[in-house]
């Protein structure tokens, strides 16, 4: 399954919350060394309990995700 993620970097909580045109999803941590999207992973691999893997978008807010089912 592909979905459209828009992350938001350094939020005061984690959350993800499904919206119109995929999921927004909050992160702790800040948009530098790929701390934020290693966080992602794990936070998607929670939340949906499959294997999650960032497909494009890398160094933006917009990402195209894989999830495994």
């Amino acid at each position: 399954m592909i979905i459209r993620i828009k992350v938001k970097p350094n939020s005061s909580e984690q959350s993800v919350e499904k919206v119109e045109e995929g999921y927004v999803v909050k992160l702790k941590s800040a948009p530098e060394g790929g701390k934020a999207n290693m966080e992602l992973v794990k936070l998607l691999k929670k939340y949906f309990n499959l294997e999650v893997k960032i497909k494009s978008g890398f160094t933006s807010k917009h990402k195209i995700v894989e999830v495994f089912d």
